[in-house]
């Protein structure tokens, strides 16, 4: 079986075959195949922000330099099960440069959506792009401070974490 084969057949778990090939293995080798599937499952999801904020680049008036990086910021949120913090579904900053903004420095360009403009900002941002956040931010929960990078040069979706100055 090669590679693609197995992951055809990894897509469908509640396939016949594979539960019986996952009940075969022994808890410490299913323990790890659950690490694994986590992995490959964030990467997964960075590579649907990577995609959808490329789409979003290439579809911006040229003019200027090519946009190299996204940047997304924290917000919380007030849910039944209490208060999360995850990835703000706006574009908080797109750059033309390498160089890394502090996004918490007011000085920094950055769009800011107050609560009377959130439900028209909903029905316009990319539905894709909210949902691989919001998957993102539960398997990896960011903190207050954190950034998540989109590097479209190296397709690249990471998280820079902000400490603050004391």
């Amino acid at each position: 079986m090669n590679t693609e084969e197995l992951a055809a057949s990894l897509a469908t778990p509640t396939a016949a075959t594979v539960r019986d090939a996952l009940r075969s293995l022994t808890p410490a080798a299913l323990d790890a195949l659950a690490v694994e599937v986590v992995e490959a499952t964030e990467e997964a999801w960075r590579q649907v922000v990577v995609s959808r904020v490329a789409a979003f680049a290439a579809a911006q008036p040229r003019g200027g330099r090519t946009p190299v990086a996204a940047y997304f910021t924290t917000i919380e949120r007030m849910s039944t099960d209490g208060m999360s913090i995850e990835w703000n579904p706006f574009m908080a900053a797109l750059t033309t440069n390498e160089d890394i903004p502090d996004l918490r420095n007011t000085r920094t360009t950055v769009r800011v959506v107050r609560p009377p403009e959130t439900a028209l900002a909903q029905e316009i941002v990319d539905p894709e792009l909210v949902t691989a956040l919001d998957r993102l931010a539960l398997l990896d929960p960011p903190n207050h401070e954190d950034v998540l990078r989109v590097h479209l040069p190296t397709q690249r979706a990471y998280r820079i974490g902000f400490r603050a100055a004391h």
